[in-house]
């Protein structure tokens, strides 16, 4: 685990390997590394980069929710949820709503001292590490939460009374990454689940003239500041990687359904990319020969990428087996070395 390597990586210097990062709900594993090597996990599986986002000390929990529930990835399945009924009966009820009147935010003064105590907090738990700002509940995944999935696709059947919506969430997140900007953290990170498996759920134009133009009016904030900004999303979102780059990101986090061959083509020499071939689905089915060729099929590229920064790219849940997470990264730090 390096401090240093990570800095380093995500301003595109040389190092001595590739860069780290995990997002594990694998207790049981942690727990067994903690157990054989006398140490915590982070820093037994060489963590550089720990992943960070924070909604501000009460986030939506002043005005309407939905909760659609929660799957079981804990190993103790306490994160399970059933669905419940939304706040929501109508489309008009979305078009009406306004994000900042509905959440009230606390005032910019409230909220830097809020996220500066937090970020310093992290580095004085993880000192071996990078910790990252940043927000989790940004456009999209804001209305998401807002409204649920059902109410959110009826609304959005009506482009122009759906952007007034996704710009009351756009003025709500500027006011906390303005809070975020004025704080010493170093990497910021957008996070916004913006498309599904099969890629845009909403018309691309949608996206190109609604979404990307308020990215870059949010980033433009961060990177006035110094910070460097990581865009994040689960799922596809391979034919929008340009327009991220050109709203002003400096590097993306994502899974491997968007394709990493492209990506590393264009941008490897010039932004950081926070991911890898490897499947959380090859891990818990496949057999240690398929975790090594996902493995080895990532290091061709990211030996090629200075800002590169090896992740399972859709997380480690509690369902792996313990022994096929431990090859997976016996095998990635034996062979993760830049010549």
């Amino acid at each position: 685990m390096s401090y240093q390597i990570a800095i380093d990586t995500i301003h595109l210097r040389p190092t001595p390997r590739i860069a780290h990062t995990e997002f594990c709900d694998h207790d049981p594993l942690m727990e067994h590394v903690e157990r054989i090597s006398g140490e915590c996990f982070r820093d037994a599986w060489q963590l550089d980069l720990l992943w960070g986002t924070n909604d501000g000390p009460f986030g939506f929990s002043k005005g309407r929710t939905t909760d659609m529930g929660h799957a079981s990835f804990l190993a103790d399945g306490s994160d399970q949820r059933d669905a419940k009924p939304s706040p929501f009966t109508s489309p008009e009820e979305v078009w009406a709503f306004d994000a900042v009147k509905e959440y009230q935010p606390p005032l910019e003064a409230d909220l830097i001292r809020h996220y500066e105590a937090w970020h310093q907090t992290r580095k004085k738990q993880h000192p071996n590490q990078l910790v990252t700002g940043g927000y989790y509940k940004t456009l999209v995944s804001g209305a998401i939460d807002a409204f649920g999935w059902d109410n959110l696709l009826e609304a959005a059947a009506e482009p122009d009374k759906f952007e007034k919506v996704l710009d009351s969430f756009f003025r709500l997140t500027m006011h906390y990454v303005k809070a975020q900007a004025k704080t010493s953290i170093e990497v910021y990170i957008n996070h916004d689940d913006m498309v599904w498996s099969s890629g845009p759920f909403m018309a691309p134009d949608f996206y190109r003239r609604v979404i990307f133009p308020r990215y870059a009016e949010l980033w433009k904030v961060l990177r006035n500041a110094g910070k460097k900004v990581l865009y994040c999303s689960d799922a596809n979102f391979g034919m929008f990687v340009d327009d991220i780059f050109a709203a002003g990101a400096d590097g993306l986090i994502f899974e491997p359904m968007t394709p990493l061959e492209p990506i590393v083509a264009k941008y490897g020499q010039s932004k950081i990319l926070v991911s890898s071939k490897v499947d959380c689905r090859t891990l818990t089915f496949g057999t240690p020969s398929a975790i090594q060729k996902e493995i080895d099929d990532t290091l061709k590229l990211a030996h090629r990428c200075p800002g590169f920064i090896f992740a399972v790219g859709n997380h480690i849940p509690a369902n792996i087996p313990i022994e096929n997470a431990l090859f997976y990264f016996n095998y990635l730090q034996n062979h993760w070395h830049r010549k």
